[in-house]
């Protein structure tokens, strides 16, 4: 079963990005995207959410 994990950052650096995505891939999630919400007055983005993914063991869908 594919599980999906979406992480909210409130203060978007370089660094708070590496260190989110350095210690989710080690804990065994994949990288699936990132998505920036932007403020009106500044071109820094005001939050990022990142997007994970990862194969779960659970119930076979039976279609």
């Amino acid at each position: 079963m594919l599980t999906y994990r979406v992480i909210e950052l409130s203060t978007v650096t370089e660094e708070t990005i590496q260190d989110t995505l350095n210690e989710l891939t080690a804990q065994g999630w994949n990288y699936d995207g990132m998505q920036f919400a932007m403020r009106d007055a500044s071109r820094r983005p005001a939050m990022a959410f990142l997007l994970f993914t990862r194969d779960e063991p659970g119930e076979s869908d039976p279609s």
